[in-house]
């Protein structure tokens, strides 16, 4: 029962979905990560640039992207569990297919349909969104901990694949994990059963009603900002995580070097996540993501100028704690600004755009490097899709500040 004395809608099963839901999300993310670790050996397998591995995993994001929308949809009418259930199965299908692939087209399949939008578009917000039904004053950290899987899998997956990529070669790679989708997530599938609790009867109803303007503004202006927003920041946040492995490899360190500056930005990520949904939970979701992409953008000059061990070391470690803060916070400013009947489909919208930019920062990192023959010039780019972000989020807690202050005096 939820708690009427203090009016809240939390209940400890919320938890159980919350471990649930991170552990899933933990589990999906080894596909991308195995594209992260064995870029350069598809690559070669394939006699092709790096932009087949490259834009398989572009395709990857924008399946998910895509396909989270329709997922949001599926669990606002028929709960969380189907739509989970399906794409754990079309994540382990998809790797199956993964580790068969004989051509590029193979492999932008399994993972741009299957993985992407048949499978992992079913575990980042459809999974967010059902969180935030559970929670209402740790929404903030409820959110980060599932986030955090990005977190998880990146200092997990990484020394695992390379072990295995370097044992079994790839393909192999790909059918263990398939294999392991498969046995682990349909039974964690089943956690998610529980419907959320309602509102204890007599709370007072948060948040704007259908219609309202929006920071002063149409709607669908600040939707449209919030998307152009997420663009700039996930373009440069992915450019570090698709292209870290080949970057080290490229300036002469060994590849179990390179996956562990992976494993350190991601388990740095995962602290970060943590610490940064208790901030948004009282500081207010705008001031951290703010202060979220100006520690990215930093450390994206830094990637472009550093080439010690030591000094990527360093920056991968700075970087994660400074990207991890970013995402989490845009499903709570929508609940914030816009009304909550309209959460699923604008959280899930706003994951279809940070896929976007997934998709595009990938590809295009790929794309400097053939051009230039280094990763210094992509870096320096996505620093300045970085700035678009900072820019963007200033205008809207500028204007959120100001809304916050005449509804005070009024």
């Amino acid at each position: 029962m939820p708690n009427k004395t203090t009016m809240s809608v939390e209940v400890r099963y919320g938890w159980v979905v919350i471990i649930a839901s991170l552990v899933l999300h933990s589990i999906a993310l080894g596909a991308p990560n195995i594209l992260f670790v064995t870029l350069k050996p598809i690559a070669a397998d394939f006699d092709a640039p790096r932009t087949v591995p490259s834009l398989a995993y572009s395709m990857m994001m924008i399946g998910a992207g895509v396909g989270g929308v329709f997922m949001g949809w599926w669990m606002d009418k028929r709960g969380i569990l189907q739509p989970v259930l399906f794409g754990a199965v079309m994540i382990g299908l998809g790797a199956l297919v993964a580790s068969r692939s004989q051509t590029p087209w193979s492999l932008y399949v399994a993972n741009g349909l299957l993985i992407g939008l048949l499978g992992k578009a079913a575990m980042i917000a459809p999974l967010v969104a059902n969180a935030t039904r559970w929670f209402d004053r740790n929404r903030g950290l409820a959110i980060a901990i599932i986030a955090s899987g990005q977190g998880v899998a990146g200092a997990v997956w990484p020394p695992i694949i390379h072990s295995m990529n370097t044992a079994l070669g790839w393909r192999e790679t790909y059918y263990y994990y398939g294999i392991f989708v498969l046995v682990t997530m349909l039974p964690l599938a089943l956690l998610l059963r529980p419907k959320p609790p309602l509102p204890p009867a007599g709370a007072p109803l948060h948040g704007p009603s259908e219609g309202d303007s929006v920071l002063g503004l149409d709607p669908r202006i600040v939707q449209v900002l919030m998307w152009a927003a997420v663009v700039g920041c996930c373009t440069a946040m992915s450019m570090p995580m698709v292209h870290l492995v080949s970057h080290a490899t490229d300036l002469g360190y060994p590849p179990l070097h390179a996956a562990q500056l992976l494993s350190v930005l991601f388990a740095a990520a995962f602290i970060s996540r943590i610490a940064f949904g208790h901030l948004a939970d009282r500081i207010g979701a705008l001031p951290t993501l703010l202060f979220g992409s100006a520690c990215q953008a930093v450390m994206l000059l830094t990637f472009a100028v550093v080439d010690s061990l030591t000094g990527l070391y360093v920056s991968v470690l700075l970087f994660g704690l400074g990207f991890a803060g970013i995402m989490p916070c845009y499903p709570l400013i929508i609940r914030v600004l816009f009304p909550s009947s309209e959460a699923g489909w604008r959280i899930a919208s706003q994951f279809l755009f940070a896929a976007l930019g997934m998709a595009l920062g990938g590809w295009l990192g790929g794309f400097v490097f053939e051009q230039t023959g280094g990763y210094s010039a992509a870096f320096l780019a996505g620093f300045g899709f970085n700035v678009v972000n900072l820019f963007l989020v200033a205008f809207l807690l500028r204007r959120h500040r100001r809304w916050s202050r005449e509804l005070a005096i009024a």
